[in-house]
């Protein structure tokens, strides 16, 4: 019930009040396991690609905030499986494992599944190197990968907004990159890097972003 209350009202009621440029949106094959693979410039960019996409979107969540107590811990927690995200251990030494087996399963069962490549938001602006999570996940399941790009959304809810506020935003799918060719070739590390350079070039390309070369730094707790 969350979950289409989220694609049904919340969705529209957002686009509605913040009318982001959507483009390419037929670029997403609206069936069989697909891997969006998009650049990540503010927290809310979950929230804009939920919106913006045909079809129901999963991500990664922390598990915490889905082990909440009372009435506000459950409220939360539904709100947050409305949205998509899937709960998984952070912090440990499985984490990555069990980050990457979470995302399988939504790809094995035909689903769409949301990846941030960089790990973490971007703070200077640019398109950091890509971890190789996203090949990993791609060649596994022979999930169709399109690249997507996010423009504007660092303005959304600037430092010490608690709502978010009306900017200029933007959302471009790329076409669909296939990496069949690799079929049975996904634990070889120089073909993982070689699809992630891939992948994170096709991003560039809609993005327009300044790139670097280096894995960015993730951003301490205490960073909004």
């Amino acid at each position: 019930m969350i979950a289409l209350l989220v694609r049904f009202v919340l969705g529209p009621l957002a686009r509605a009040v913040y009318r982001p440029e959507v483009h390419g949106v037929e670029n997403v094959p609206l069936s069989g396991p697909v891997l969006l693979a998009a650049n990540h410039r503010a927290a809310l960019d979950t929230g804009v690609i939920t919106f913006a996409t045909p079809r129901q979107v999963k991500f990664l969540g922390k598990a915490e905030y889905f082990a909440g107590k009372g009435l506000k811990g459950r409220a939360l927690a539904g709100f947050l499986g409305g949205l998509g995200y899937v709960p998984v251990e952070r912090g440990n030494a499985q984490a990555g494992l069990a980050a990457l087996e979470a995302a399988r399963k939504v790809l094995d069962a035909g689903g769409v599944f949301a990846i941030y490549p960089e790990g973490t938001r971007s703070l200077d602006g640019r398109l950091h190197r890509g971890h190789t999570g996203v090949a990993a996940l791609a060649l596994a399941t022979g999930a169709k990968v399109v690249p997507v790009a996010l423009t504007g959304t660092e303005n959304l809810q600037p430092r010490g907004a608690k709502i978010p506020r009306p900017a200029k935003i933007g959302i471009t799918f790329g076409k669909p990159l296939d990496f069949s060719r690799y079929e049975g070739q996904d634990y070889a590390p120089a073909i993982r890097r070689s699809v992630t350079d891939e992948v994170m070039y096709a991003i560039l390309e809609l993005s327009g972003q300044e790139y670097v070369d280096t894995y960015h730094k993730r951003p301490s707790e205490g960073v909004a």
